[in-house]
């Protein structure tokens, strides 16, 4: 039986499970047990935990449905622990190093005790900002064991049920569970505290609690507020039923009180014609529980209790309203309020013109069959906004679909394609109206979010390198990045976001926090790798220039945070003579380094400017890349991919990774000219190792990669077709790539 039991439900944070799993996994103390509940087989929290447990035996995965909710969660958790002690963690929190050394160290001393209450740490969402202090508990606790009596204000009614450790026992003889349904911390807290019989505190913190961007759920409005007092009801019942004693009785019920009174003080959280019948329930709960000599606060909360207790809402709506008032003064200063604009100005358009003509077109209805589209920043008709329109054009004919290109880029276009230069009164007009907006990257930093958009953010690529406000702790990529605050403005205009695979949408939650839908539909513009035929793969081949009968090595290094410019790190020619007479390279640089040319001499074909990065990779007979994130797009094809790892160690530290790839390649790792040379010469690159590490590769990578991406967003997006509605994924083992030139090359 080990000492710990710590119990972490996932749903909804499996981006951040890991990092919660690591402080776990490595405490000092090792006598436990880690239970992390996941929605159930197959969810984004379930790989996780599953990946942990063939890694470490102590860790074993619960499933819990997740319409179920977080409180039967932990119930499952609790259903399955076999540890002394119960602890639970939410699995975007960690434990503090030492916290469970401290934790027996404390029992130790204070011996088998039903629930050790603990402070914990409250730190900024942002991991590169500094916490709050160590949230405290009463003054004046005892310092031993002692009985609740002798310190009424310690409930658990308003800690969080990861603040304590609770002896298994004590809740198993109690049968105490977590309540159904939203603030089933102040049930089960309410419970724990009516139950116990002997208690004790941590002197130190255990948790370090990160709040989240979004901020609590159960401050969202809604009606979910309305269980607050369903929660109250069940805990004042208890401590009837139970005889609490006078003073324990009124310290729970004052706090339980003043929950519900900060929610019926604050008229956002409940809707409109559901406020009124809060006050009167909660007023009916005041009065049938309020314990005998109770004494009300002083000030204007204890104003509030009288109105409660006698039911006057009138009354105490107009107390709300004063208060509300006199905050909103207090805040501006001397002098009433100020009011601001309806919508926020653009920071950033051109002209005084624009700007009010913009402001102008947000004023009139937005156009219900009207879509932006734009890709990096405007360079032109690619990725998987280009698909997503192509495919529009088909399934949603009804949409007008416009894409946003900068001017040097009009020409590129298709002509049959409708466009628009960015920056042109056309454009922002358009952009005022659309309800849909497509993008790979972000919109200008003036985009208004109307209310009835919506944005779908593709992204361009799976994320090895750090991404976001993950790059904070990464000086000279944060200086690049600019402001994370407008970032994150960006990533509030977000209804949708795309991934390819599992792996991404754990690392965009982390690197992008926000509201937005995870659509796991793939990346429309890989759809080409599974749609393209023989005859597709010679036609770019021919356009390219690629000799025929040769082998093509597409090598496409990415970009150095800590270059100023672009270095191959790699001489090409050299690179040829070595690896065979039938090799040619098609270089592609990082598309920073685009500079509209196109040069390349003998053997060495530069395609950097050429307009499809898909089409480059159709034509391929292998890929050679560093870190690029067109490997994960590439493993598509199910072509040979050899990794050229020159300087990864520095790229690590500079740039920052989400997985060392060396220990989980595509295929081989070379670290000289001389390495990567070899393995063409002896055919390793396409070897039974290379190809092994392949499959294991896109296993991983190529999950929901089918050719099927572009249509599932058109469906769910543009034509509001439910979920189940959409084309499911295809198996990986049934998709059928697009053949190589060389039949040498796939397995």
């Amino acid at each position: 039986m080990p000492r710990f039991s710590i119990i972490v439900p996932s749903h909804g944070v499996a981006g951040r499970l890991s990092q919660a799993l690591d402080s776990v996994l490595a405490q000092s103390f090792g006598d436990f047990e880690v239970l992390p509940v996941c929605d159930g087989p197959g969810s984004p929290g379930a790989e996780v935990a599953a990946g942990y447990a063939a890694r470490d035996g102590r860790v074993t995965p619960v499933h819990s449905p997740p319409d179920d909710g977080l409180g039967a969660a932990r119930n499952a958790g609790v259903r399955a622990a076999s540890g002394t002690y119960l602890l639970f963690l939410d699995g975007d929190d960690l434990l503090l190093p030492g916290a469970l050394t401290a934790l027996d160290a404390r029992l130790a001393a204070t011996g088998d005790v039903d629930v050790v209450y603990a402070p914990y740490e409250r730190a900024h969402w942002w991991e590169g900002e500094s916490g709050d202090p160590a949230a405290t508990l009463p003054p004046k606790t005892p310092k031993d064991a002692f009985s609740p009596a002798r310190a009424p204000q310690l409930t658990g009614a308003q800690l969080p049920a990861w603040s304590a450790a609770y002896r298994a026992d004590f809740v198993a003889d109690n049968e105490l569970a977590f309540p159904a349904g939203h603030f089933t911390d102040v049930g089960w807290g309410g419970l724990v505290t009516v139950a116990a019989e002997q208690v004790a505190v941590a002197p130190t913190a255990l948790v370090r609690h990160r709040a989240r961007r979004q901020g609590s759920r159960l401050n969202l409005p809604g009606e979910h507020h309305l269980e607050l007092l369903d929660q109250t009801e069940l805990v004042l019942v208890a401590a009837a039923e139970r005889g609490l004693s006078g003073s324990r009785f009124g310290a729970l019920f004052g706090q339980l009180f003043a929950a519900v009174l900060r929610t019926a003080a604050h008229p956002g959280r409940l809707p409109a014609n559901r406020r009124r019948a809060f006050f009167r329930r909660a007023g009916r709960l005041y009065r049938r529980h309020r314990p005998a000599g109770y004494r009300a606060p002083g000030g204007s909360v204890g104003v509030q209790h009288r109105l409660l207790a006698v039911g006057a809402y009138t009354a105490f709506r107009a107390l709300r309203t004063a208060n509300r008032t006199a905050s909103r003064l207090a805040a501006a200063g001397t002098g009433p309020a100020r009011s601001g604009p309806a919508r926020p100005l653009p920071a950033r358009l051109r002209g005084l013109r624009t700007r009010r003509r913009y402001a102008r077109q947000l004023r009139r209805p937005v156009d219900p069959n009207l879509a932006v589209f734009c890709a990096y920043w405007g360079r032109g008709y690619a990725c998987s906004p280009a698909a997503i329109h192509a495919k529009a054009r088909e399934l949603a004919p009804h949409i007008r679909s416009v894409f946003l290109v900068e001017a040097d880029a009009a020409a590129s276009v298709p002509p049959d394609v409708e466009h628009a230069v960015i920056g042109s009164r056309r454009a922002w007009d358009l952009l005022a109206r659309a309800r849909y907006l497509v993008n790979n990257a972000n919109f200008a930093e003036g985009v208004v979010k109307r209310p009835g958009t919506v944005h779908v953010q593709t992204q361009h690529g799976t994320p090895l390198k750090k991404m976001g406000v993950d790059q904070s702790t990464y000086p000279v990529v944060a200086a690049a990045t600019g402001s994370f605050t407008k970032l994150l403005g960006r990533v509030d205009r977000w209804d949708y976001n795309l991934s390819s695979n599992r792996h991404s949408t754990q690392m965009w939650e982390r690197a992008f926090p926000g509201s937005y839908e995870a659509l796991e539909y793939g990346y429309p513009r890989n759809d080409v790798y599974y749609t393209s035929r023989a005859d597709d793969v010679a036609r770019v081949r021919r356009e390219l220039g690629v000799p025929e009968g040769s082998l093509a090595v597409l090598y496409a290094p990415t970009h150095r945070d800590h270059h100023t410019g672009f270095e191959t790190g790699l001489d090409l020619e050299e690179f040829c003579a070595a690896a065979g007479e039938n090799v040619v390279v098609l270089l592609r640089a990082h598309y920073f380094y685009d500079r509209g040319g196109r040069s390349g001499s003998g053997r060495i074909i530069d395609v950097t400017s050429h307009r499809s990065s898909e089409d480059v990779c159709l034509a391929a007979d292998v890929l050679v890349t560093d870190y690029s994130s067109i490997m994960f797009d590439y493993a598509n094809l199910d072509r040979p991919v050899v990794v050229y790892a020159d300087d990864w160690d520095v790229y690590r530290e500079t740039r920052g990774v989400y997985f060392d790839l060396t220990l989980a390649p595509p295929g081989p790792v070379t670290r000289t000219p001389g390495e990567l040379a070899a393995v063409f010469r002896d055919g390793s690159y396409r070897g039974p190792s290379s190809t092994a590490a392949r499959a294991r590769f896109r296993e991983r990578f190529c999950q929901f990669d089918d050719g099927q991406a572009a249509e599932r967003v058109v469906r769910r997006v543009l034509l509001g077709e439910p979920p189940e509605a959409v084309p499911p994924v295809i198996p990986l083992a049934e998709r059928v790539p697009a053949p190589a030139a060389s039949p040498l090359v796939r397995s």
